[in-house]
């Protein structure tokens, strides 16, 4: 019987590092699962991002399950929507609603750095406490009834804000993880009116949370506290092409984070929600792994596994963590993987990439070509390769990620 495994490991591709004699961390980490499946298999590189389009999660893994960005990509939020059943109605813009950490004391609000885009990667019980207290707070209430807008508290760092009759035309929105310990001045929302209003938002919620009692209490800890919201990746309603009809296979994806849910559901994939994925480097490594091989077990052809701590840890300055989290990905996800599809007698081919890569120079995202490692347990490739940069920079390349699926499954493309 076979079967096929996609397994992204967000972010974890990158440049090389002085801290690391000038090599990457896919060059120093131990990851020998991953490499042992190298050696047999054929590594090469792949542009996921478009250019033109902004180098991140969203247009790379729309392309790595085979939806072209130019076509159908109209934001981040809309597709993260999906992924809990959010309806946007015609005239309904979506917004990825971060909390942040912003820089204290009586600067004024655009002078302000941002030193966090996640919070200080805050829990999801206090995010959504601090999410819900913001928008029920008469002083920030009453502007976002003004503006139309209403929230949907997520687990995590990560909500969306829904504003109806809005109008975004040549509106600039900025990732704020890619401009970590940047003022924020030249950063806050611009290009149209709608933009002013969306600023006033963000500046009456860093009046509102910055002395909240659970920010107090994350000072106290040595934590930054999550004292703002961030507004980003808008976008109205999108619509994706049948996965299942496209490759004639069934399947599901596997991940903490709203983004991947959300595709995986606007293209007929099943969500498999595994208790205590976090989308951080202390994750359920193992539950995703007995996730990925009950659904394989229970007939579905294709799975992927998406695991978020390298991108997040790089995000937060933590090389040490990405290389942890890069080797966790080897041996607490592609070995034990491999070692369960090998004990069921399946063949099977798997796809392991990085989305795009995370810069640990940086802290940010860019859409340079990623490795890929293209495996089959039918064949040895004999070409004793590893799966780094400079390996995949010499083997074959794909011009776009709209080709791995088709190279994965054995299909034209």
């Amino acid at each position: 019987m076979m079967k096929y495994v996609l397994i992204i490991g967000d972010g974890m591709a990158d440049n090389s590092v002085p801290e690391l004699g000038d090599r990457t961390p896919l060059q120093v980490a131990k990851k020998g699962a991953i490499d042992a499946l190298a050696q047999k298999g054929v590594v090469g590189s792949v542009v996921n991002c478009p250019e033109g389009l902004p180098p991140g999660s969203d247009t790379a893994i729309l392309s790595i399950f085979g939806n072209d960005p130019w076509k159908c990509y109209t934001g981040r939020s809309p597709l993260e929507a999906a992924a809990t059943g959010i309806q946007l109605n015609p005239g309904d813009v979506g917004y990825r609603c971060n909390m942040v950490a912003l820089e204290e004391g009586d600067q004024p609000f655009e002078e302000k750095k941002i030193l966090s885009h996640s919070g200080g990667s805050i829990d999801g019980e206090e995010s959504i406490a601090l999410v819900e207290y913001l928008f029920a707070h008469p002083d920030f209430k009453a502007l976002a009834k003004e503006a139309g807008m209403i929230v949907y508290p997520a687990p995590s760092f990560r909500h969306i804000a829904v504003q109806s009759k809005a109008d975004i035309t040549g509106i600039h929105l900025i990732p704020p993880h890619d401009h970590l310990g940047e003022v924020i001045g030249s950063l806050l929302p611009s290009g149209c009116d709608n933009a002013a209003v969306l600023s006033k938002l963000m500046e009456v919620s860093y009046q509102v949370l910055d002395q909240h009692p659970i920010n107090q209490a994350r000072r106290a800890a040595g934590k930054l506290p999550a004292n703002g919201v961030w507004f980003w990746a808008e976008g109205t309603g999108v619509a994706l092409d049948s996965f299942v009809d496209k490759y004639k296979k069934t399947g599901s994806v596997i991940s903490a984070v709203p983004l991947c849910q959300g595709i995986a559901r606007l293209g007929g994939l099943n969500v498999t929600e595994v208790e205590g994925a976090t989308g951080e480097l202390e994750t359920n490594y193992e539950g995703k792994v007995r996730a990925a091989l009950k659904d394989l077990a229970d007939g579905c052809d294709f799975t992927a596994v998406h695991l978020e701590a390298p991108d997040e840890c790089t995000h937060n300055g933590d090389l040490e963590g990405k290389l942890q989290a890069i080797e966790w990905l080897s041996s607490r996800i592609v070995a034990p993987l491999v070692a369960g599809m090998d004990e069921a007698g399946y063949s099977y081919r798997i796809l392991i990439l990085s989305d795009h890569k995370t810069l640990t120079a940086t802290r940010g995202h860019d859409g340079d070509p990623v490795p890929y490692l293209l495996y089959d347990s039918r064949n040895d490739s004999m070409l004793r390769g590893n799966y780094t940069e400079e390996e995949g920079q010499k083997g074959p390349f794909m011009d776009s990620g709209l080709a791995l699926m088709p190279a994965l499954f054995e299909l034209p493309y």
